[in-house]
């Protein structure tokens, strides 16, 4: 029973399955040197902190950089050839750490890392978006999220048996097996040919539109992407980029609980995803994705609470911080839960073939701002004996977060926010052929009928019908009723089943979107959601 259980959350495409091994094995050499760069420059290679806070920055500045370019290259070239080289470029970035000696050689296996990370999370999620159905894929994001923290776990947990400050060779090791593990997912793409090429197709001679060609100018001057992006980084500034530099800074220097209790919670934070995300993802399957992430934000609100808390009971003994320190990470594991899978099918939801690497490097850079932006905010206010105020900042953000969020839920089609995916949507990954049903079928030869003399009767309100007309039941003048459902390109803007077609994003036009939308528009065409963007 247990495996069929599991067998039945995993993607349905094999080529998909293959890309969880691969976020499973890198995450696993990711958590042996994730909590030790900065233990590791400081204390084994004797590195200032500044210099080794300098080198985190540079890092982050370079994704920043970079993510844009890399974006624009996926959708031209596809996310295969872009990606492939990369994981290679980061794979040496990562082991070249463990023979750094100096502060110009650890910038440069900084930057290195860099420019290999700059389209690996932009990469795969392009990738995944194309080997999952549109109904499966919410649910793919959240798995693919349990699986990279289980690794990250897993690898820490391996790497606290290695890790030695008085031995080098130790962190050598460390990062030489996170190299090794870096390649893993370029092996595991590199048995799959097929997949990973560019996912727009190229226009037909005579058919490229006028004007300039789709590019990030086409992306911005989408409205709910624009709305998207500011609730990202609002949340992301007041959320995840504070749980890796405020939170352990303020739960040691507030709080006063010990770098133990601080491992507890990070314990604590993964275990919860790990073993709640499948619960939540069932959860969430079918509803709205804007007002989950706006619960999102109050999750997190409520998390910095619990941490204050926990801080003013530090006078009633010790027992009340390690509380609150333990407890802030598990109620914001919660949040996570929910937040990892919604985000990118938004994203990808969202966004065209053409553009798709785009959306997702910008969602990416967006992530890197935070990473900025995060410990600038924290590490001076919280330096300086103002932890209070970052509390009481970061927690009001991460309402301001929520509005954003429901806000969001007016600008996102009902497709979009995850409350429209009909059956025929949700099992077809690339909508072109549904398309292609709707305009490669011949319109039937009347040419006999409108030759030949024929009887007429009288229809219901007296008009007076051909015997061809009354076989099908038409009546005069109408062109979309629904028993003449023909399949001929001049036919499809009377078409009553086109919400189960999916025609709102496939075709440009929401044919009949009302039938979907509770309007009740069944006549005529108007113009799409993302045209008006």
């Amino acid at each position: 029973m247990i495996r069929s259980r599991i067998a039945a959350s995993l993607p349905s495409r094999p080529e998909a399955r293959r890309l969880l091994l691969g976020t499973l094995l890198a995450a696993i050499g990711q958590g042996m040197t994730l909590p030790f760069l900065f233990v590791y420059l400081t204390e084994v290679r004797h590195l200032d902190p500044v210099i080794v806070g300098v080198v985190a920055a540079w890092m982050g500045l370079l994704g920043l950089i970079l993510g844009g370019p890399a974006g624009a290259l996926i959708d031209r070239f596809g996310a295969r050839r872009v990606t492939l080289p990369l994981f290679l470029c980061d794979a040496i970035g990562v082991a070249s750490y463990g023979f750094v000696h100096s502060a110009w050689q650890a910038m440069l296996s900084a930057t290195v890392c860099a420019f290999g990370g700059a389209a690996v999370w932009s990469g795969q999620n392009t990738i995944m978006t194309s080997v999952t159905t549109e109904k499966e894929r919410q649910h793919v994001f959240g798995l693919n999220f349990a699986i990279l923290n289980l690794g990250i776990g897993t690898g820490g947990v391996i790497a606290g048996y290695i890790a030695n400050v008085h031995h080098a060779w130790s962190f050598q090791i460390l990062y030489g097996v996170n190299g090794i593990a870096v390649v893993a997912p370029m092996l595991i793409l590199l048995s799959m040919p097929k997949i990973g090429g560019p996912l727009g197709k190229p226009a037909a001679d005579g058919d490229a539109p006028a004007g300039p060609k789709p590019g990030y100018r086409t992306v911005f001057a989408n409205r709910a992407f624009r709305r998207y992006a500011l609730f990202v980084t609002v949340l992301m500034v007041c959320g995840y980029s504070q749980i890796e530099i405020g939170f352990p800074a303020y739960a040691s220097t507030v709080a006063g609980v010990s770098p133990r209790v601080i491992a507890w919670g990070f314990a604590a934070n993964t275990g919860t995803i790990v073993i709640a995300q499948l619960f939540v993802l069932k959860r969430l399957q079918g509803r709205s994705r804007s007002r989950a992430l706006a619960l999102v934000g109050a999750i997190i609100a409520v998390a910095w609470l619990v941490l204050g808390l926990g801080a003013l009971g530090r006078s009633s003994g010790a027992a009340i911080p390690i509380l609150g320190v333990v407890l802030c990470s598990t109620v914001f594991a919660v949040g996570e839960t929910m937040m990892s899978p919604v985000m990118p099918a938004i994203v990808n939801a969202i966004a065209t073939d053409e553009l798709r690497g785009r959306y997702n490097a910008l969602t990416s850079m967006s992530w890197g701002l935070t990473a900025i932006i995060g410990p600038l905010t924290a590490a001076p206010l919280i330096g300086h004996g103002y932890g209070t105020v970052w509390l009481v900042l970061i927690g009001v953000g991460a309402l301001a977060a929520s509005a954003i969020a429901l806000s969001l839920h007016r600008v996102l089609t009902p497709r979009e926010d995850g409350r429209d995916l009909t059956d025929a949507e949700a099992t077809s990954a690339d909508p072109t052929p549904v398309m292609a049903d709707l305009t490669d079928t011949a319109a039937p030869d009347l040419s006999a009928l409108r030759d030949r003399t024929v009887p007429t009767q009288a229809g219901p309100d007296g008009a007076v019908l051909s015997d061809a007309q009354a076989a099908l039941s038409v009546p005069p003048g109408v062109l979309g009723h629904p028993a003449a459902k023909s399949d001929a390109p001049g036919a499809q803007s009377g078409l009553d089943t086109s919400d189960k077609l999916g025609t709102t994003d496939r075709l440009g036009t929401s044919i009949g979107r009302g039938m979907s939308d509770g309007r009740g528009t069944t006549d005529g065409a108007r113009v799409s959601e993302p045209a008006n963007r």
